[in-house]
């Protein structure tokens, strides 16, 4: 019995000592692993002080709502979707890849949007494509679009204040409008669009301007009839000037 339970220990102690050179073993490995095919519901790139730079992942683990990248909030109103997500230096989110696309009651439902974001703020630049059928009739737009932001924007701090204006337009919508425009003259919330290029859900096939104020300029188009057309507008939106002149 007691040369029992001698190599008993014996072979515990060296299947142990075993099992921990294999562990070692496979943590030490260097160089590059190679593999056929992996599925993986999330994949966090990091740098080697742990700072996330991006991120690609499932529509469930979408970073959103009470999520924390790098030491700071998430959206938490964004809508879960798969795709990829972008973070500067600082650890800021910086742009991102999404897409979607489903069949609904009416119809379907798609798009595609790759964008880039201002330091600590919004996208500056988007190329985006949507797509919906509503019945028998489809509306397709795609495009290359480039906006302004405002100049004192953060990501943190336009959080904050789109909750303030929730909770002050629930009891006085009039008063969330005003304080939203004192924002902006402050430079903290806003934006507007200022060009794009492709095709709109109207059809139009062309470059699009807009003042800094999201109002449509000029507009050099071919339109759904394929006529070329080159339209110019006033600060309200009224076409002020056409090529070809309209007729009468």
């Amino acid at each position: 019995m007691r040369k029992e339970l001698i190599f008993l220990r014996l072979f515990a102690v060296t299947t142990g000592i075993g099992v921990l050179i294999i562990v070692a073993t496979a943590f030490k490995r260097i160089g590059n692993q190679k593999f056929s095919e992996i599925d993986v519901e999330r994949i966090n790139v990091v740098e080697k002080d742990g700072t996330i730079k991006m991120i690609i992942t499932n529509v469930d683990k979408f970073p959103n709502g009470k999520d924390t990248i790098n030491g700071k909030p998430t959206n938490k109103d964004r809508k879960k979707r798969s795709g990829m997500l972008f973070f500067n230096e600082d650890g800021i989110e910086c742009g991102g890849f999404i897409y979607d696309g489903q069949k609904n009651t009416n119809g379907h439902s798609s798009g595609l949007s790759l964008t880039y974001d201002q330091y600590d703020g919004d996208q500056v630049m988007q190329l985006l494509t949507q797509d919906q059928k509503k019945g028998d009739k489809r509306f397709v737009s795609s495009g290359l679009m480039f906006n302004d932001r405002p100049s004192k924007e953060s990501q943190i701090k336009t959080g904050e204040i789109m909750k303030e204006l929730e909770e002050i337009g629930k009891k006085d919508p009039i008063a969330a409008q005003e304080k939203y425009k004192k924002y902006e003259e402050q430079g903290l919330i806003g934006g507007a669009p200022r060009v794009m290029l492709g095709k709109s859900m109207s059809e139009n096939n062309g470059l699009f301007l807009f003042d800094n104020k999201g109002m449509p300029r000029a507009m050099f188009y071919v339109d759904k009839e394929n006529n070329a057309k080159l339209d110019f507008f006033d600060d309200k939106g009224n076409i002020i000037a056409s090529l070809p002149q309209r007729s009468k």
